[in-house]
């Protein structure tokens, strides 16, 4: 668990809730567990506590289903897992008769609803050895705070391509979701009014229905069909081709570049120091990454000399000038202070690596991103031959194909699509004839690439007053949803309501209206509303970051926001490649 007081938001949430329907639920003074899980409930655990919490919930060893075990015939084992025929075989091969039981008896919990042929098979074969069999509606990993994913990133691939395009296959997959989708509303006990985006694909408005339906039979308490009334929060769905510059744009913020730039896997960063290949996990135990992993590179840099200074002052072992290899020498030195200086090398490491690939060949990229995204240069002059701004990247040869990919994708986003003739150059001239489905397969997610569109690009709102870094001007388009949301203001037509709108929604009168201090705000908020946001296909980093800063600005509202899987641009290129290709043809 988090230390007191440090709020953690929907990871805190997730646990306490696991916590009073599984561990509570089957609690026994003196009496220690097992605890067996699978791939999906090892990351839903992984993200909300740790080791030292499940031992103080009596568990003595965590196992994983899949693998053979020794059976432990004198204890109880907890099945924490998601009720698919996969575990479902595996439980029943641990339970094969009373005298080869693995172990002593089994408390059953799914992450979801368990299907009635599923639960018909297990009461057949092993009912006399369950202790409990409940579901418990957790079908999502909690993140951050205020990020949840469901865990599913090949529902890009199904939800996008031409391939699946069959009713059976997508549609059985969007209901996979909304079912996941009603268990992130559940969790934070909400039945919020649904809408989604209307166009130009059809992918979230079936989705929104579907969520809507299955929230009408969850919040059902008897059988009248009383539901549960609407909260006063909203869910919107979105498709991810909503804003494709966000995806492919080199963003400068410190958590979203570093997850671009370094090749950070499972929030594991790699570095090295005073010789040595050391691992740290970029995760919001950490307060520092905390407060600044949204802070743009060249304030994170502002910050380093003032860490280092504050360090060194502190143990009042060097004089002067602080660099990293000094600092590692005080950590030699002084192995009492090891641990607390530890995390401050790491984001010191971790942002001298960003800067390093920064200087070697993205900045100089950046500029040309801004000024084709923007449509204007640092200046506030329209570009007005965005050819002219492009060509000098797709000359540049220390610039790889991803780059020059993203590049030419944010040309062609800027002039809203472009003709065949015009793409086939671009493509013979850069020579990546082997990555042109990175750019054509857009059109899948409704994205213009060719010919171009007749519809006019959406006004954006005018942020030059907000003091912004030159090379950092873009502002994602999910921050416009945002507060537009909050204050009442996306038009209805292009956002409907799929559902009954909650009452006069605008995202500041759910409060009370005593006045407490603004640091109270967390505990403030947990009367108030909140603005749920899931996009099918994935979220960029960037987007996250904006679900805290409008969380910041309108202390009344609290933004959840998730999706299908988290989106790095080169991931996201990758992905885009298959659509156009039957799946058996795509290695996992």
């Amino acid at each position: 668990m988090a230390p007191p007081g440090m709020e953690r938001g929907l990871k805190s949430v997730v646990w306490q809730k696991i916590k009073t329907l599984v561990f509570d639920d089957c609690k026994k003074e003196g009496e220690w567990k097992i605890l067996i899980l699978d791939e999906f409930t090892t990351k839903l655990l992984s993200s909300c506590c740790k080791m030292t919490d499940l031992l103080a919930e009596g568990i003595t060893v965590v196992e994983n289903i899949y693998k053979n075990r020794e059976p432990v015939r004198q204890m109880k084992a907890i099945y924490f897992i998601s009720p698919s025929a996969t575990t479902i075989d595996c439980f029943l091969c641990d339970f094969p008769s009373k005298s080869e039981n693995k172990y002593k008896a089994a408390y059953m919990y799914f992450t979801d609803f368990c299907d009635n042929s599923l639960f018909n098979k297990i009461k057949a074969a092993a009912s006399k050895s369950i202790r409990r069999f409940k579901e418990i509606n957790i079908s999502f990993i909690p993140l951050e705070s205020q990020v949840y994913s469901l865990d599913v990133p090949d529902s890009f691939y199904y939800c996008y391509s031409p391939h699946s395009a069959s009713p059976n296959v997508r549609d059985t997959k969007l209901e996979a979701l909304a079912k996941q989708i009603v268990t992130v509303c559940a969790t934070l006990d909400e039945n919020p009014g649904v809408r989604y985006k209307s166009k130009p694909l059809d992918n979230a408005s079936k989705l929104a229905q579907l969520v809507e339906s299955n929230l009408e039979s969850y919040y059902k308490t008897d059988e009248r069909g009383i539901v549960k009334g609407k909260t006063h929060s909203q869910l919107i769905i979105i498709d991810r081709g909503f804003d494709p510059v966000s995806t492919v744009l080199h963003e400068l913020t410190f958590q979203a570049m570093a997850y671009d730039l370094l090749p950070i896997e499972n929030d594991t960063y790699k570095y090295k120091t005073d010789g040595k290949e050391k691992e740290a996990v970029l995760e919001e135990d950490d307060e520092l990454w905390v407060r600044i992993r949204h802070r743009h590179i060249a304030d994170v840099l502002e910050e380093i000399p003032k860490l280092m200074k504050q360090i060194s002052s502190e143990r009042k072992a060097t004089e002067g000038k602080t660099s990293l290899t000094a600092l590692a020498q005080l950590m030699k030195k002084m192995p009492h202070f090891r641990k607390q200086i530890t995390k401050q090398v790491v984001h010191l490491n971790l942002a001298e690596d960003c800067m390093s690939k920064f200087k070697a060949n993205i900045e100089k990229l950046c500029k040309t991103e801004q000024d084709l995204a923007l449509g204007t240069d640092a200046e506030g002059q329209k570009v007005k031959d965005s050819m002219r701004v492009l060509l000098p990247v797709l000359l540049n040869k220390n610039h790889d194909n991803y780059d020059k990919i993203r590049a030419i994708l944010l040309y062609i986003f800027s002039i809203n699509g472009t003709t065949e003739e015009n793409l086939d150059k671009l493509i013979q001239n850069v020579k990546i004839e082997d990555e042109s489905d990175m750019i054509r397969n857009w059109i899948y997610l409704g994205v213009p690439i060719v010919p171009p569109s007749q519809q006019g690009k959406t006004a954006r709102k005018d942020r030059s007053s907000e003091g912004i870094f030159q090379l950092s001007r873009w502002t994602p388009f999910i921050k416009d949803i945002l507060e537009d949301a909050i204050d009442n203001r996306l038009d209805s037509k292009e956002w409907p309501y799929c559902s009954q709108c909650p009452a006069v929604w605008n995202g500041s009168g759910a409060v009370s209206a005593r006045q407490k201090p603004r640091a109270n705000y967390i505990e403030d908020r947990k009367n108030g509303s909140k603005l749920i946001i899931f996009v099918i296909g994935g979220i960029t980093y960037s987007e996250m970051r904006c679900a805290y800063e409008v969380s910041q600005t309108h202390k009344s509202c609290e933004v959840i926001i998730g999706s299908t899987h988290i989106l790095t641009p080169k991931k996201l290129l990758d992905d885009i490649k298959m659509l156009n290709k039957p799946k058996n043809e795509i290695s996992s």
